[in-house]
């Protein structure tokens, strides 16, 4: 349900995004020079003398919805991603069992050579100091 809403509120957020660029450009200058990006006259034969008070309250309004609609899509993302943390996005808690420490470790092969456990924490420079308790590797 709320990802329709965010849905909905995505595409007026985007309408309205694209409509404040187009009004922004229809303004005049403030050298009030009669050339604006949709055209001099154009917008004051529509209006009348009135363009630039039209356009500057279309602005405002605009404005305002648009940050309206991105608080609104943004409290849906985050009520939507609490809620998915609580219930259905949460991996489950299964218990794993563990294995008794006491239990010997069998192989089925013996090994050749004498082996280096290195732990898995340990920093890659720990292997390097390790010494295998085999005879010295030959140089040629």
């Amino acid at each position: 349900m709320i990802s329709v809403f965010i849905g909905i509120f995505t595409v007026g957020l985007i309408l309205v995004a694209l409509v404040l660029i187009l009004v922004v450009l229809a303004q005049r200058a403030s050298s009030d020079a009669g050339m604006s990006a949709m055209g001099g006259g154009m917008m004051e034969s529509t209006f009348g003398p009135d363009t630039s008070n039209v356009l500057s309250r279309l602005t405002i309004r605009l404005t305002v919805a648009f940050f309206v609609l991105s608080f609104l899509v943004y409290l849906g993302y985050s009520h939507q991603r609490s809620h998915a943390a609580r219930s259905r996005g949460a991996l489950p808690n299964i218990p794993v069992p563990t294995a008794p420490a006491s239990a010997p470790v069998t192989t089925s092969q013996p090994s050749a050579a004498p082996t280096v456990a290195v732990p898995l924490t340990a920093a890659p420079d720990a292997a390097k100091t390790s010494t295998p308790s085999g005879p010295p590797p030959k140089s040629p």
